[in-house]
């Protein structure tokens, strides 16, 4: 099934029920009830990588452990991404009882924050309305209570587990998997950690219900999304559509009238050329995304935009593997080879391999997905790459 591109308001809606009644109306059912209503409405995780949030609950819940946490990953660092950023600025309230129904669901006494160390200008007035969140749970003698940590501006410490790292005062570098955070998370405890915007919407659907929510998007992909629009086009912002939207419509919407290229997902997504907008599904039966959607028109070199995504991408890698650390140097100094004619055209297909190697070697994301920008470009506008 597809769907119409269709703004929606549940992210940003006031209805005038304050968060803390949502939460108390919710906490007066029981867990596994909570649980079946956030696996019905077919909630996935708004990050990027997509795991069901209803499972994540479920999981960690059934871990037996006298200790748990919630954690509220802000780290936003994906080049083109800023809907985060609105959310904590407009109903931070909203993301801190997602955090305390999770507490509730999976017995936890703890929420974080992990802030992206570049958000630190809403620290002030985060701790603000946190210290109010937090005397409200107390006077209702909820057990469970948020605090804040700032990130330090490391890319990597937007995956989970570097997250963890980061917050238990070491280096920010991925760690092993399994075990994975529902088992093994922060302080080595049951962790469940989710995006943002993700926790939003558990707020919303415990006030709503789940019928509403799944009623927007596709089976695939169920509800609304936010998104980053910017780049070459008249109305960049902050905007909330449904999922399963054709790409062609998107860039009807938002376009100037002269796209030729959308990155979708930031620089770790893919690059979809105009010839392929009407088969584009912007959902996860097509190309999922984190919520950024870059748009270039045909003023744009897309040599120079994989340039500057393989710089960043090279500053970024935390250096920890070699299949990150040394392909995002090669990747890098290969497009530059092929430029200046030091290297022949075809080299560029051995590049290609590299990033097939990447993907199944690196230990992270960060190194899994520089394929995805790197040969959907290569693929696409070769001949910018060339001469």
């Amino acid at each position: 099934m597809e769907t119409k591109l269709k703004k929606v308001d549940i992210i940003f809606e006031d209805d005038k029920t304050s968060p803390i009644t949502i939460l108390e109306k919710t906490i007066k059912r029981s867990a596994d009830e909570i649980i079946l209503d956030l696996i019905d409405s077919g909630l996935k995780g708004r990050g990027g990588a997509g795991f069901p949030t209803g499972l994540k609950w479920k999981f960690t819940r059934n871990e037996d452990s006298d200790v748990k946490y919630v954690i509220c990953n802000a780290d936003e660092g994906e080049p083109g991404t800023f809907k985060d950023r609105e959310i904590l600025d407009r109903v931070p309230e909203k993301i801190f009882t997602g955090m305390a129904i999770c507490g509730y669901v999976i017995g936890a006494k703890e929420g974080y924050i992990y802030l992206r160390g570049e958000y630190n200008f809403l620290l002030k007035t985060l701790q603000s309305k946190l210290n109010k969140f937090n005397g409200e749970l107390k006077q209702k003698n909820i057990d469970f209570a948020i605090y804040l940590r700032s990130g330090s501006g490391a890319y990597v410490c937007g995956e989970e587990s570097a997250l963890f790292e980061s917050m238990e005062g070491k280096r920010g570098e991925p760690r092993n998997k399994p075990p994975y955070p529902t088992v093994a998370g922060y302080n080595s405890k049951p962790t469940v950690i989710n995006n943002v915007e993700t926790l939003v919407y558990t707020t919303m659907i415990c006030h709503m219900g789940p019928e509403q929510f799944k009623a927007l998007g596709t089976n695939d992909s169920r509800g609304s999304k936010v998104f980053s629009v910017s780049g070459d086009t008249p109305i960049a912002g902050i905007y909330e559509l449904e999922l399963g939207m054709p790409l062609n419509q998107f860039v009807d919407e938002f376009g100037d009238g002269d796209t030729k290229a959308v990155q979708v997902g930031g620089a770790s997504g893919h690059c979809v050329p105009r010839k392929k907008f009407n088969d584009t599904i912007i959902g996860f039966e097509g190309i999922p995304t984190g919520g950024s959607m870059m748009i270039f028109n045909s003023t744009r070199s897309m040599y120079n935009v994989l340039h500057d995504y393989l710089e960043f991408f090279t500053e970024e890698c935390c250096g920890q593997c070699t299949p990150c650390r040394v392909g995002c140097q090669q990747l890098l100094k290969g497009i530059e080879a092929v430029k200046r004619g030091e290297r022949s055209p075809s080299y560029l297909d051995d590049l290609k391999n590299l990033t097939t190697t990447m993907k199944i070697a690196a230990k992270c994301g960060l190194g899994q997905s520089v394929g995805n920008p790197f040969n959907s470009i290569i693929d696409n506008f070769r001949e910018e790459i060339i001469y």
